[in-house]
């Protein structure tokens, strides 16, 4: 099984006020590739936002049909943000530290959502690691299949 963004019909992006200014950047970016985005909000910056409210409804948009959707979600940290999309059966969200791990998240893990911590990194940064994200093509390997499996059956 091999996919990336090139098979991806729409990625959902959403953050809160500490992401949006990245959101809006990283938007624009996708878009210049003519790659089909959908922004979930916030739509303005608000300072008292709250990021589990976007990285529910980019949870929500992906599992609309997970085989031609996939999800970025940024917050302060990352770390916030993904810990609302994992709870979402069928969320496989990594937070992104750098581009290659990025790619190795993405291609034996199978992650169809991106958190990003905009606190900890810049827009050049940012653009490595999303490229890496709709880039990398998911691994078949036995092995990390059946982890994937395990996943679905324990949560």
């Amino acid at each position: 099984m091999t996919v990336c963004y090139t098979q991806v019909m729409t990625i959902f992006i959403g953050a809160d006020h500490r992401g949006f200014e990245l959101k809006d950047k990283l938007e624009e970016y996708i878009r210049e590739k003519n790659i089909r985005v959908e922004d979930v909000g916030n739509y303005q910056y608000d300072p008292e936002d709250d990021y589990p409210d976007f990285a529910a409804k980019v949870a929500q948009a992906v599992l609309q049909n997970p085989e031609n959707h996939i999800g970025i979600v940024i917050c302060g940290s990352g770390a916030g943000v993904g810990i609302v999309c994992n709870r979402s059966k069928g969320i496989r969200c990594g937070t992104g530290v750098n581009a290659d791990e990025v790619k190795h998240i993405r291609a034996k893990d199978h992650i169809n959502v991106l958190a990003l911590g905009s606190d900890y990194l810049d827009f050049e940064q940012a653009k490595e690691m999303v490229d890496a994200f709709l880039e990398t093509p998911l691994t078949a390997e036995k092995k990390y299949l059946r982890r994937i499996k395990k996943i679905e059956t324990v949560v």
